[in-house]
């Protein structure tokens, strides 16, 4: 008998070597083939090293206009048809929509796979009513019966808010993290403490929330400097140009560091972050990288971030949209440097206990191979 064959389908290839490949590789050496159809840019050749087929799609993730979104749709389908997977997981939510279509238009009968549907996070899109409604409907009739995996409980209300059975839907909070590469690390010392924030350079992420709070630190006398880690987001109307983020670095105590390979070079200049996020995450990866590396945390207190972040035990929350908090919040940290050691070896201690990227996989392989059974 071959071996049964999972199909991953992600918008873009780095977002799959960021936080699926430990679930693929988890599958791999259970003895699945695994095939990643996905936008392909500068992580091909890390996938395909780890054994994976690999299935350029043209796609991206917002932008493509009604010609780019049918003939992405088009690509799905016929891959479907030709890979004819034992498993679909269908990661995110425009290839949880697409992907969910393209297995009712390509594949029918014994030759339905099974589908497994991860919602990382419901979007800023969620919030707006008509928006929310549509979402609903399609989850509903392109998850099609097997389980939805979500990342935080709200998420998981919002789902059976839109009529799908609890029983359905599997909790599994996050990405995971790697603990061992992201190891504890001494807090930085000097006069000034800097703050980090990493990720995309989204405004819904609070870009400028953090940078406004950056200057009344700064005009209260307070020794912060902000450092920004991250690229814009072509593919996003929501992102600050690299213009904008240049203009922000001219400011005093601001520095925008771009894109930054390996993070952990941030974590060893920052002594806490921050993610004053109104974006409606699953469970912010950044966070997790954050507190493994054993930084106190200052996040809005929106789903996602409050997973990882316990008031006045891993960091601190403050209401979103908020910069006097916000800054009110990141001057405890500054002016106290004790109560950042113990949040943030707190941190430390919850991302090893809750979301190391092994029990992540584990757990997200056990419901795979569930529904698979299932099916039968």
């Amino acid at each position: 008998m071959p071996p049964p064959k999972l199909l991953f389908l992600v918008t873009e290839d780095w977002y799959f070597c960021s936080h699926r490949l430990p679930v693929a590789r988890a599958a791999r050496d259970a003895g699945y083939a695994i095939t990643v159809a996905t936008r392909v840019r500068h992580h091909g050749d890390v996938i395909r090293g780890e054994g994976f087929s690999l299935h350029p799609l043209t796609w991206r993730r917002r932008g493509n206009g009604l010609v780019g979104h049918m003939r992405a749709l088009a690509e799905i389908v016929a891959l479907y048809r030709r890979e004819r997977p034992d498993l679909l997981y269908h990661v995110a939510l425009k290839p949880v929509l697409f992907g969910g279509l393209a297995a009712l238009l390509a594949l029918r009968g014994n030759a339905k796979p099974v589908t497994v549907s991860a919602v990382m996070g419901l979007g800023v899109s969620a919030r707006v009513p008509w928006r929310r409604r549509a979402l609903g409907i399609a989850l509903r009739r392109f998850s099609h019966d097997g389980p939805i995996i979500v990342q935080n409980p709200e998420d998981r209300d919002a789902l059976i808010g839109f009529g799908i059975g609890s029983g359905r839907i599997a909790l599994i909070r996050g990405s995971g993290v790697d603990t061992a590469h992201f190891g504890a690390l001494p807090l930085p010392g000097g006069e000034a403490v800097a703050i980090a924030m990493v990720g995309r350079m989204l405004k819904s992420k609070g870009v400028l929330d953090a940078a406004a709070a950056l200057r009344l630190l700064r005009a209260q006398g307070v020794p912060a400097v902000l450092l920004l880690a991250g690229a814009p987001d072509p593919d996003s109307s929501d992102s600050l140009s690299e213009g904008e983020l240049r203009e922000l670095a001219r400011e005093p105590g601001i520095e925008w560091l771009g894109h930054v390979a390996d993070v952990r070079e941030v974590w060893r200049r920052a002594a806490a972050a921050v993610l004053p996020s109104s974006y409606g995450e699953g469970v912010p990866k950044a966070l997790l990288e954050a507190a493994a590396c054993g930084r106190p945390i200052v996040a809005s207190d929106t789903p996602g971030c409050r997973e990882v972040v316990a008031p006045d035990e891993t960091g601190l929350l403050v209401p979103e949209r908020n910069p006097a908090a916000l800054a009110a919040a990141i001057r405890r940290l500054v002016e106290e440097p004790a109560l950042r050691r113990r949040l943030g070896a707190a941190a430390r201690a919850k991302a090893v206990a809750e979301f190391d990227a092994t029990m992540v996989a584990a757990a997200t392989l056990a419901l795979l191979e569930s529904a698979r059974g299932k099916r039968g």
